[in-house]
């Protein structure tokens, strides 16, 4: 049945996001563990040579999550993010600002990892200003989290970004104070400066990603806010403007994408596919159902949304699934010019990642009523 593999389709999302959520607390480790260092900090369990080489591990093991977090990120095609988003800043059409301070976080531990292998090269000196540079990857790591992550809103997240915050701060206010050299301006300055930046960070979070629609404001592409709305705002009563039409006559198409599924609450599931498509038909496809599940994975739909968006459009063409059987989709969309398109999607669920193919038939109507009830 349809439903049947939805429940893995997940996969590299939740690398993604439970990488970044390793490499983070690793990062802050890394940084904490750095500045103890710096102090010469030791006990007579934990000798200073050990602090250094916990140092360096650790900071070995958040640039391999953070290896792995780039690398599922792009497998996962949802969003338009390329691998040299990776390493060029700011230049993805997805989330600019925030996906580019997560590729700055990313260079920086980069060139920290490369001078620390020519260490002998460049000299002590060059190598300390890159260094100490480096110590920036956390707080710019941070706000990338908060700016991009899906889980920003989600109390638990907000627990673990204070407790992170907290950790690096404590850490500086105790170098501060551990340096006999350090004057009562200096250690008033640091005591306001750390307080500055905490505030400015739960400011910015408390008007940005804490609150709805941050998704737009952030950068998310029109087309991916709006697959995910459900195309459920919008109309099937007169076409969307747009200056790209539907193919016009018979088209056929092949259909690449994935497939979610999630509670609904009331004991609903929803199923959203999401993919593009290539042939006689070119753009994306966004089907999204609602129902009561069956046993043997089936469900009585109550409530469906079907959406196309040629390449180049500026809109989606609205519609409803028609028929369901199997892991055959039928469906009546509203077309520019009052012309109707009935569209059969016929898809193949691979159970282990939860990727979709198969097939996409249209047939345009002409004139006529509204979509097929």
């Amino acid at each position: 049945m349809l439903f049947a593999a939805a429940g893995a389709s997940k996969t590299l999302w939740y690398l993604t996001r439970g990488t970044g959520v390793v490499a983070l607390v690793l990062l802050t480790a890394g940084v904490v563990l750095g500045v103890m260092g710096s102090t010469r900090w030791k006990a007579p369990r934990f000798p200073r040579f050990l602090v250094f080489g916990l140092h360096r591990n650790v900071t070995l093991l958040a640039l391999a999550f953070v290896v792995v977090h780039v690398v599922t990120t792009v497998a996962d095609a949802f969003a338009p993010i390329g691998y040299k988003d990776a390493v060029l800043p700011f230049l993805s059409p997805y989330r600019p600002i925030w996906l580019g301070l997560g590729t700055v976080a990313f260079d920086l531990l980069l060139a920290l990892i490369v001078t620390s292998l020519l260490r002998t090269r460049i000299g002590v000196r060059s190598w300390r200003a890159v260094h100490w540079l480096a110590y920036a990857s956390w707080p710019v790591a941070l706000v990338h989290a908060l700016g991009t992550g899906s889980d920003a809103r989600a109390g638990w997240f907000g627990i673990f970004a204070l407790g992170c915050a907290g950790a690096v701060g404590a850490s500086v206010l105790w170098r501060v104070g551990a340096a006999a050299s350090a004057s009562p301006q200096l250690r008033a300055g640091a005591i306001a400066g750390a307080a500055a930046t905490a505030i400015a960070i739960l400011a910015w979070s408390a008007t940005g990603p804490l609150k709805r629609g941050w998704a737009a404001r952030a950068g998310t592409p029109s087309s991916l806010t709006a697959s995910h709305g459900v195309l459920a705002a919008r109309s099937p009563a007169s076409a969307p403007a747009s200056n790209v039409s539907l193919p016009s006559g018979t088209f056929a198409a092949s259909f690449r994408g994935h497939i979610t599924n999630t509670r609904a609450g009331s004991g609903l599931v929803d199923v959203s596919i999401d993919g593009s498509a290539t042939g006689g038909f070119v753009g994306r496809v966004h089907v999204a159902l609602r129902g009561v599940p069956l046993e043997g994975g089936g469900v009585q739909m109550l409530a469906s949304s079907v959406g196309l968006l040629p390449r180049g459009a500026t809109a989606w063409y609205p519609g409803t699934v028609v028929g369901l059987s199997g892991r055959v989709v039928s469906a009546d969309l509203l077309g520019s010019n009052g012309r109707h398109v009935h569209v059969v999607l016929a898809l193949r669920i691979d159970p282990a990642s939860g990727t979709v193919t198969g097939t996409i038939h249209g047939r345009n109507r002409e004139g006529g009523g509204g979509p097929s009830e």
